[in-house]
């Protein structure tokens, strides 16, 4: 199973880079990364079995480093492996007021 991530910054219309992540299983870090320059992480957390898990995004940081209030100081997306032997991605769309997601591919 992989999982990756996509985070978009929908005030400006570009990837949102440099976004602190941290996968966590039964509140246990799992994992963690920095996006990258297209704000995406691949590979996050190696191979993982099936269960429940969180990724949090540090959109407080994010923010604050570009000088723009925002509402949301985190972003926390709970969400079920199921098929350990699947692909899952869980992308980002990110305001200083909003933010929505789904399961992508």
């Amino acid at each position: 199973m992989t999982l990756s991530t996509h985070v978009l910054d929908a005030t400006t219309g570009r990837p949102a880079a440099n976004v602190a992540v941290t996968l966590t299983a039964a509140d246990t870090p799992v994992a963690d990364g920095l996006t990258d320059a297209d704000g995406r992480i691949t590979g996050l957390g190696g191979e993982l079995a099936s269960g429940i898990y969180r990724l949090h995004f540090d959109t407080g940081a994010y923010f604050a480093a570009r000088h723009v209030a925002s509402f949301y100081p985190e972003v926390v997306i709970a969400f079920e492996i199921t098929d350990p032997s699947g692909h899952y991605h869980v992308p980002l769309l990110l305001s200083p007021y909003s933010y929505s997601t789904y399961r992508g591919s």
